[in-house]
């Protein structure tokens, strides 16, 4: 079953796709031939070729290869482009739920994981339809051209698009290792997407090699990597809740069981609602689910985390907020980049699929973003978000950073920057999880914007003098 916001998503892109009213920018036409232009270096014309996402079939016409195949979520799209190449095999199917009995030499996706509504659920599923010398070529936008696609989308220079997901060449590459692909190579293309007095050749040919970061285009070319061996381990999801009594009881049910067996560990933080009674009922009426109750001494997420941490026996152990912004439906995601050995230290991110009106406020995103620019350059690796309150590792590397924990102090109130910076301390392989951030349906935030901001930017420079300037 997908995820609500997974589902959610697929349905409003469907219903975008299948509008009679769509129209295809005027442009369209010549983009989709310059794409297909470096599409075509790389496909012989006896090669199997699979487009996800392939819309009215435009791009896929254009393309090499002895049989072509597409797929997408609108009927109306793909009706269109069986009436533009008869002699191409088309679905009707997402490519989070692709379910065709074929493999094929080489998979395109063009601009799609741009609105896809999970790409890790993309790239997962396209293990199914590859063999060891698939290629997989994808391209999509170079954000710094989001404000010129947006102007030319109102001008019908190009076709409009729904809400687009915030992803950048980092982004992509660390989604292909998470679902079992390498990137073998990058690179970009495309100054000028138009046709006019030869400027075409001069930009895109010759000027483009030379100014890459100003590219339209981004390709990542990729092949899978040998199938991970998912040796089955046990999971701790730690939860810590104050003032969360109408969310206990629908983590619970909604929590995967993962690996050999899930417990969940419960955390009160002195609620001044009826918490910790709702999480007392709750763990008698699962009876069939391990469930741990704990109240905590000290004040804090970060004391909460520590004292559930102190008592989990999982051989992963991980953070779900009680709120529930974080879907538990997701936490899979992070359980399979432990157990598959391709993260040490798995951080989830809110910053790349669009988020639910109320999800977080604008002033909220744009210091997260600053922060994880900031965050990434102490650690030295691309950490995306580190306020999310989804993390895992492995218990056993936990247990490692809490004998070195002296080095930096019990100075975190949040929990996250512990763990960051241990995990870095450490050499763990930090990898992102991307995730779909939804609105709090029960209760207030505990996070408070001036306070807690300031208390960032201590931290920063608290970490700089820890990890940088030594």
């Amino acid at each position: 079953m997908l995820p609500p916001r997974v589902a959610e998503r697929l349905q409003s892109m469907t219903a975008f796709y299948d509008d009679p009213a769509l129209r295809q920018g005027w442009a369209a036409q010549t983009y989709h031939e310059m794409l297909a232009r470096y599409y075509n270096l790389q496909i012989p014309p006896d090669a199997s070729v699979l487009e996800v996402g392939c819309g009215d079939g435009r791009l896929l016409s254009l393309l090499h290869g002895r049989r072509r195949v597409g797929i997408d979520v609108s009927e109306r799209q793909i009706q269109k482009a069986r009436a533009r190449m008869p002699g191409g095999e088309f679905h009707v199917q997402a490519g989070e739920t692709l379910s065709l009995a074929q493999q094929f030499d080489f998979i395109i996706i063009s601009e799609t994981i741009n609105h896809a509504a999970d790409v890790q659920m993309i790239f997962e599923r396209l293990h199914h339809v590859s063999h060891e010398r698939t290629r997989l070529i994808i391209n999509f936008f170079n954000n710094l051209w989001r404000p010129l696609s947006a102007m030319a989308a109102l001008t019908r220079m190009r076709t409009l698009q729904p809400e687009t997901n915030w992803l950048s060449h980092e982004d992509v590459r660390n989604l292909l290792a998470l679902s079992g692909w390498e990137e073998v190579g990058c690179t970009t293309r495309i100054l000028w997407p138009f046709r006019a007095l030869g400027l075409e050749v001069l930009l895109n040919r010759w000027l483009a090699p030379l100014l890459r970061p100003f590219c339209l285009a981004i390709f990542s070319t990729a092949r899978p990597q040998p199938p991970a061996t998912l040796k089955p381990q046990t999971v701790s999801v730690i939860i810590p809740a104050r003032n969360e009594a109408g969310n206990i009881e629908a983590a619970v049910a909604r929590i995967p069981t993962m690996g050999a067996g899930t417990e969940i560990i419960f955390v009160e933080g002195h609620s001044t609602d009826s918490t910790w009674e709702e999480i007392q009922r709750v763990a008698k009426a699962f009876p069939s689910r391990r469930i741990t109750c704990l109240q905590q001494s000290g004040k804090g997420k970060g004391d909460a985390v520590r004292a559930g941490f102190a008592v989990a026996t999982g051989d992963i152990v991980m953070i779900l907020d009680a709120d529930l912004t974080v879907q538990p439906e997701e936490l899979p995601k992070f359980y399979a980049a432990i157990a598959s050995g391709r993260a040490e230290f798995a951080n989830g991110v809110r910053l790349v699929y669009p988020m639910q009106q109320e999800a977080m406020r604008f002033l909220n995103l744009c210091a997260n973003k600053a922060f994880g620019l900031i965050f990434s350059w102490l650690l030295g690796q691309p950490v995306k978000d580190t306020l999310c309150g989804s993390k895992a590792m492995l218990r056993q590397n936990y247990e490692r950073l809490a004998a070195g924990r002296a080095y930096f102090g019990e100075f975190d109130p949040f929990g996250d920057f512990d763990l960051l910076f241990g995990a870095e301390k450490l050499g763990l392989r930090i990898m992102d999880v991307p995730i779909h951030y939804a609105d709090r349906t029960y209760g207030s935030t505990n996070i408070h914007r001036w306070s807690h901001g300031w208390l960032l930017l201590r931290m920063v420079w608290f970490a700089a003098r820890k990890l940088k300037f030594v």
